[in-house]
């Protein structure tokens, strides 16, 4: 079986990445075509530093959860802070449009271990040496 060709609102993503960020902010949805509209400036320069930091094979680290995911970032893998750490986030063309944040998880699963002394009656009664 044959793998169909990536499409984002009718565009092939080489074609995509030959438009402008602005340009490709009018194919959004409204609340992401406003931001990258807003903030094109920052994320040209975002995208910049990407490909520096590309071609001397860094990584690359940002804070900047908020940023649109443009075409020019498809292929990198761009560590995204959480909060706590860098999770490193592979850009594939499904997330055009998306947010970086979206695909760093900031809200961890509760590991809860033992109780703690003089937390249950049965504990209650013991020392704490």
């Amino acid at each position: 079986m044959e793998k169909k060709e990536f499409t984002y609102r009718g565009k092939t993503l080489e074609e995509l990445k030959q438009l402008d960020i602005r340009e490709f902010g009018k194919l959004l949805k409204s609340n992401e075509r406003r931001t990258i509209l807003r903030q094109s400036d920052e994320l040209q320069r975002f995208i910049l530093r990407c490909n520096k930091k590309n071609a001397k094979n860094k990584p690359i680290r940002t804070h900047l959860r908020h940023l649109i995911i443009a075409p020019q970032l498809v292929n990198l893998t761009i560590n995204v802070y959480n909060g706590k750490d860098f999770v490193p986030v592979r850009i594939i063309e499904e997330m055009l449009g998306r947010r970086l944040g979206e695909f760093s998880v900031t809200r961890m699963k509760v590991k809860h271990g033992a109780a703690g002394i003089g937390a249950t009656r049965s504990s209650a009664s013991m020392s704490v040496k």
